[in-house]
């Protein structure tokens, strides 16, 4: 017999299919920026460097970025690389507040991508509706 402390809510077929989406656009983009960086192209060399890290670090963060869009992508691991996902994308804002650049396009653009993940996470996993539910 299995309990569950928490009901799920049923998911219109809207709502799941807006979350595929979002969370698609999340990925394709992940795994786009992982594969320029495990080239590593020669714009993400110069772009790494003005960011103040070494070029050669290019490939370890394309590795990482590779790791969080596969496990958000997996639907038993998706929350745990939705977290992964957060802290890296975290890490990006602070480096671009760090060193100045522009706050709309470059600074904010992980807030934008983490609230992508997170609002495709929500709207196609009922569990996640459960625990955070917003009353309408």
């Amino acid at each position: 017999m299995t309990y569950s402390a928490i009901e799920t809510p049923a998911i219109s077929n809207a709502a799941l299919w807006t979350g595929r989406a979002l969370s698609g656009a999340v990925i394709a983009f992940l795994v786009f920026d992982a594969a320029i960086k495990l080239v590593p192209l020669q714009v993400v060399i110069e772009t790494t460097a003005a960011l103040g890290f070494p070029p050669e670090l290019a490939r370890t963060l394309g590795v990482l970025t590779l790791a969080c869009a596969a496990l958000y992508a997996w639907p038993r691991t998706a929350v745990l690389g939705a977290i992964l996902l957060t802290g890296y994308l975290g890490g990006a804002i602070a480096i671009h507040l760090r060193i100045g650049n522009p706050l709309f396009s470059h600074t904010l653009f992980g807030v934008y991508l983490g609230l992508m993940a997170w609002g495709g996470l929500y709207l196609r996993d009922p569990r996640l509706q459960a625990l955070i539910p917003f009353r309408r």
